[in-house]
């Protein structure tokens, strides 16, 4: 929905607004990203784009649902799905444009994280997902290039965080603060795992584990 949309584009303004207040943006270079913003409700309007990112909820049917009739209106853009986990193929297959589909899974915060995992399915083009490292490079993000398998590297590898925290609640080793003060404190991470989940969406990890599962 348009709402939706302006909604996001309103979330945008206040993250770029911080980074003013913290000298690490141009109020400039702020206004001229916003004014380049537009909130569309309709395939028509996307048309004309050149790359189309998904990032709606973690299920496979609604994403190629939603993505499809707008993969239509723009027949020569490149599509990206932002899955954490779900197949890319099976999401090109869906649209019937496997081989200009491809995965650009970005990290939260989206504005701060730099890392960017490319994911070409085996339909994929070449130069499909070239391009679309390309372009996570001159946005200064850090794309890395990954096969199509569940979970990739980032969500696979931090199944262990989530799930054995999970676990040692469930059996009552410590508490949710007592987990996340120790994996900060003593860990090093920036997050704790109930932390982040709760910045993450329960249920967009709780799909991720199935998928990976």
């Amino acid at each position: 929905s348009r709402e939706t949309a302006q909604r996001a584009i309103d979330q945008t303004a206040a993250t770029l607004g911080r980074l003013v207040e913290k000298g690490r943006l141009d109020a400039a270079r702020r206004d001229a990203a916003l004014a380049r913003l537009r909130a569309a409700s309709n395939p028509a309007e996307c048309a004309p784009a050149e790359l189309l990112i998904e990032a709606v909820v973690e299920d496979l049917d609604r994403k190629i649902r939603i993505l499809r009739p707008y993969a239509a209106a723009a027949p020569a853009a490149l599509l990206a799905s932002n899955t954490s986990s779900l197949s890319i193929a099976a999401i090109g297959a869906g649209l019937d444009a496997g081989p200009r589909t491809v995965g650009m899974h970005f990290f939260n915060p989206v504005p701060l994280m730099p890392l960017v995992e490319i994911i070409a399915a085996p339909t994929t083009t070449a130069a499909a997902a070239e391009r679309a490292t390309a372009i996570a490079k001159e946005w200064g993000k850090t794309p890395v290039r990954v096969a199509d398998t569940p979970g990739f590297i980032v969500n696979r590898v931090a199944r262990g965080y989530y799930l054995e925290a999970l676990r040692m609640l469930g059996e009552g080793v410590a508490g949710v603060d007592e987990i996340d003060r120790s994996l900060k404190s003593l860990g090093g991470f920036r997050m704790g795992p109930f932390e982040l989940m709760d910045l993450i969406g329960i249920d967009v990890n709780y799909t991720v584990s199935q998928s990976v599962w």
